[in-house]
């Protein structure tokens, strides 16, 4: 949360990772479960980090002071959780991409509730919550966005065009729904309140394979095109629609995920090639 210290999931090593953004200090984290396959990560706002362990089917948390991890199991063998956020309560809501599910985890009682989504074998992806504590998720497996309501757990589906599959997913402060659509080479938005869908042709075409997205601290959105060598980062001015497209320097692999930091920076996952 101070800008700091940037963290990031070791999947196949079964580590958590820490960079010192002051001296570039590199520290790893063991995890206890062999293999959980630790995924996505956030931050609480104590600076402790939540991750989720897609192979294990469970949900740690790291004492970053202590390195002390606490797991909490899932209560559903078909629960495998993917990406993790908090919302303004505190609430840690999380997407299960294999078993089709969203899920929440409150953190004072560590109580896991599941919600089968309604749609078979869409597989949520991607996750924010909205200004008001909503949450919003890709449905990477068919062409809609879902929310769930945080006090009912009801889940909403928003058809957008046919053929696309949201990948990942940000939010304006305007609460707007940005997506990219992975199998077309298209970025989506989505207004919740109207159900309208437009949707832009990516820089890098159909075969661009938009991945990563994230939402900077003046409102643009960003991106990166996996399908392209070498990746590149996108940016979107939503006030105008108009793209700009720079090259990512090392390749980057395929960003498959990318946030904003405290002092507005973006941090991406290099995950083909061991950087971030």
């Amino acid at each position: 949360p101070d800008g700091t210290v940037a963290w990031w999931t070791g999947q196949l090593a079964n580590v958590i990772g820490r960079l010192d953004t002051k001296t570039g200090e590199l520290k790893e984290f063991p995890l206890p479960t062999e293999k959980s396959g630790p995924h996505g990560l956030v931050p609480d706002k104590d600076g402790n980090i939540w991750y989720t362990g897609q192979s294990g089917r469970l949900i740690g948390k790291l004492d970053a002071k202590t390195g002390k991890v606490t797991e909490y199991k899932m209560p559903n063998e078909r629960a495998d959780p993917h990406t993790p956020i908090f919302d303004q309560k505190g609430i840690l809501w999380f997407t299960v991409q294999g078993g089709n599910i969203v899920g929440k985890l409150d953190p004072a009682t560590g109580t896991v509730t599941l919600k089968d989504a309604p749609t078979p074998n869409s597989r949520p992806y991607g996750i924010v919550v909205n200004s008001k504590g909503v949450p919003f998720f890709d449905l990477s497996g068919t062409n809609k966005i879902g929310s769930i309501d945080p006090q009912t757990l009801a889940i909403t589906e928003y058809t957008v065009t046919e053929g696309a599959r949201p990948r990942r997913i940000a939010v304006t402060p305007d609460d707007i729904i940005w997506y990219t659509d992975y199998a077309r080479g298209y970025v989506g938005r989505l207004d919740p309140v109207t159900k309208e869908v437009k949707e832009f042709p990516s820089p890098g075409g159909v075969k661009a394979m938009p991945y990563a997205m994230a939402t900077a601290k003046d409102g643009a959105v960003w991106y990166s095109e996996s399908g392209v060598q070498p990746n590149t980062l996108v940016r979107i001015d939503p006030k105008t629609n108009t793209f700009q497209k720079w090259d990512i320097p090392s390749g980057g692999g395929v960003v498959r995920h990318m946030v904003t930091g405290a002092d507005g920076s973006l941090w991406l996952a290099y995950s083909g090639i061991d950087k971030i």
